[in-house]
């Protein structure tokens, strides 16, 4: 069974943004504007990208 992934890109800066938005940066890896990290695609990531989704590029 292969292991579902999602690439997540961070598109809009995490400045002026609540505490709590910018910690869910932190637990999905992305520190700077650009990056791009490969996650497995999982309920709880799919929260988190949910949740900061006007922050976030979102494939797969």
């Amino acid at each position: 069974m292969a292991n579902k992934t999602v690439k997540v890109t961070l598109v809009r800066s995490p400045i002026g943004t609540m505490e709590r938005h910018r910690q869910c940066l932190k637990g999905l890896g992305l520190r700077r504007m650009h990056q791009t990290v490969e996650l497995q695609d999982t309920p709880a990531i799919r929260g988190i990208i949910n949740k900061i989704s006007y922050m976030l590029q979102v494939e797969g």
